[in-house]
């Protein structure tokens, strides 16, 4: 290579691109390029824009660690989690409460909220109370709500990135959501109580609360296939138990009584304790087969003692780590890798439990 391109690189060597090559190549001080990089002020837009310009040409990439530790950033994140019993709950916080004891030497701060599950006013007074100037990032875990939509809003508006974690809004100005897809979740959880359901007959739907995005796609997927893949198979309208065990139980030993065809139960949300109760306390009759989500400890039990077929789950850690690393890169303007953001369904049976 000869020329112009062929002197700068010969001045580069084999090394990358650093901020004294930048300052030659627009023709500015090392303190121009630094204020460009850090976005301070007192730099006329033509300037700006040579650096850029200069950057680009000679493929420049910034160290963001490097830059992150002269400045000793700290990058701090809240996650808003639903409050109470429900089991998934508790293993998200434990998996903010696990990751933190490592993103600290990152300089990345975790903490976690606690709001009132189903409840979309609260949730949106919590987001509104977060302070920008202490909150550079925020994963919640969202009720669909009008009122959380405007909330996430004015957050982001205010300079926050906003995660959905979980359960999503999708016409929010939420930056990402993570979690699983929830449609094919429930379009899976079909294809297994149809395979294990061979006589006629009606399936249970156990729901945590319409206000639940995740819960709501989850029961779309489940009833297209259903309906187009078993047609000896019939969904009930479902039951909403708020995720409460004892709702859960109580409402659904009242159905299996009202109809005894039941041939199938599916909960697609928390409570699951209440299904076991409603199952013990059955008049006699044949077995009925039950896939549930979220591997908890106590869903272990029943699959171990032949209570439930299948659990469908998502991992916990996997997520926070994920909206950990995504809000980071948000934070620093820079690009996620997408495949390792991919958050997986599983299927666990008793012969494959971990």
């Amino acid at each position: 290579m000869t020329g112009r391109d062929g002197g700068r690189k010969a001045e580069q060597g084999a090394g990358r691109p650093t901020v004294r090559d930048v300052a030659r190549e627009a023709g500015v001080s090392l303190a121009t390029v630094d204020r460009v990089l850090n976005e301070r002020p007192g730099v006329r837009k033509v300037t700006a824009k040579r650096v850029a310009d200069a950057m680009a040409r000679l493929g420049y990439q910034r160290d963001m660690a490097a830059a992150n530790l002269s400045k000793r950033r700290h990058y701090r994140m809240a996650f808003l989690l639903a409050e109470g019993t429900n089991s998934f709950m508790h293993m998200l916080r434990d998996a903010v409460g696990n990751t933190a004891s490592f993103t600290s030497m990152d300089r990345i701060d975790l903490r976690t909220v606690l709001v009132p599950p189903f409840d979309g006013p609260a949730l949106a007074a919590a987001l509104d109370a977060l302070d920008p100037e202490e909150i550079d990032g925020v994963a919640v875990v969202a009720t669909d709500s009008p009122e959380v939509r405007d909330a996430i809003a004015r957050l982001s508006a205010r300079g926050v990135y906003v995660l959905t974690l979980v359960s999503d809004a999708p016409t929010s100005m939420r930056a990402r959501f993570v979690g699983i897809d929830n449609v094919v979740a429930g379009r899976t959880a079909a294809g297994l109580l149809g395979r294990f359901c061979p006589a006629p007959g009606r399936i249970c739907i156990v729901m945590g609360s319409a206000l639940l995005r995740d819960h709501v796609e989850r029961r779309l997927g489940f009833e297209t296939v259903i309906a187009r893949e078993y047609p000896h198979l019939s969904c009930l309208p479902p039951i909403e138990g708020r995720d409460d065990a004892e709702t859960v139980g109580r409402l659904l030993s009242a159905q299996l009584k009202a109809e005894p065809g039941i041939a199938g139960i599916y909960n697609l949300g928390a409570g699951n304790r209440g299904i076991v109760r409603a199952l013990e306390e059955r008049a006699a009759g044949p077995r009925i087969p039950v896939v549930v989500h979220e591997l908890t400890p106590y869903a272990r039990s029943a699959l171990i003692s032949g209570v439930f077929d299948a659990v469908i789950n998502q991992d916990a850690g996997h997520e926070i780590r994920s909206a950990v690393r995504i809000l980071k890169a948000l934070i620093d303007g820079r690009p996620t890798f997408d495949a390792q953001e991919s958050i997986c369904i599983d299927i666990y049976m008793r012969d494959n439990l971990p």
